[in-house]
């Protein structure tokens, strides 16, 4: 299982990406979304929290959708 967070701030499209605590590109305004074993059960909390989010190119590539 991998920790994941959400960035706070949105991209320019409007999406708020998901990221790995292990990604190169961890934003440092971030929230924490919890120990998931998969990008898509990361995703879908946080799009409780930011309807528009998305995974990172990155660390979560099989979630990143735009």
């Amino acid at each position: 299982m991998d920790q994941y967070y959400v960035n706070n701030n949105a991209q320019a499209n409007g999406d708020h990406e998901v990221h790995k605590g292990t990604c190169t590109y961890l934003p440092t305004d971030r929230r924490y979304l919890g120990l998931f074993s998969t990008c898509y059960e990361a995703v879908r909390q946080a799009r409780t929290i930011y309807r528009q989010s998305n995974g990172c190119y990155w660390c979560s590539n099989a979630c990143h959708t735009s």
